[in-house]
């Protein structure tokens, strides 16, 4: 059965807390973190306070790096795959792969010929939001997080583009 997750729009890359929130609009999760310099970190939390899901960014070098954690173990690290023509993120170890539109973020999360996730725009009665259809909920909190750092990326490759251009392999 598939799960659908909602996260408003304007919430997910920001540096702030950020309610997930189920079809009937409870709040399941509770993101926590910041970006910017090596070793910071997302956590995704239950309403009752677990901890569930991280990621930690470890590399700024060719294409950043971000490990991912279930709970408090490594199970993953995610990274940009240059590509000329198109965004290419993989998953190791997990082996994820992140395809489709994530400027406009629609895209999916596969594992070989398995969906796991897909991640679209729903506008509902209290605004914009990011609708991640899980097909597994135990893929949720692995699949929110990896949806935070998409958007991430995508947030500051525009707000790059509006300032300096940034020169150098691995930008984005």
């Amino acid at each position: 059965m598939v799960s659908e997750f909602f996260i408003q729009e304007q919430q997910l890359s920001k540096v702030t807390r950020t309610l997930v929130k189920d079809e009937d609009g409870k709040s399941i999760f509770l993101l926590v973190g910041r970006w910017g310099t090596r070793g910071d970190a997302l956590s995704l939390y239950t309403m009752s306070g677990e901890l569930v899901a991280s990621i930690r960014q470890t590399s700024f070098a060719f294409g950043s790096r971000f490990d991912l954690y279930k709970g408090f173990e490594k199970v993953g690290v995610l990274r940009k795959i240059l590509n000329l023509n198109a965004d290419f993120y993989y998953i190791q170890h997990m082996h994820w792969t992140v395809l489709g539109d994530i400027r406009n973020h629609r895209y999916s999360i596969y594992q070989v010929n398995r969906k796991v996730m897909e991640m679209s725009k729903a506008t509902l009665f209290s605004g914009n939001y990011f609708s991640l259809e899980v097909a597994d909920d135990e893929d949720a909190p692995l699949c929110i997080c990896v949806a935070a750092v998409l958007d991430y990326w995508l947030y500051n490759k525009k707000k790059n583009q509006n300032h300096k251009p940034i020169i150098g392999w691995g930008t984005c």
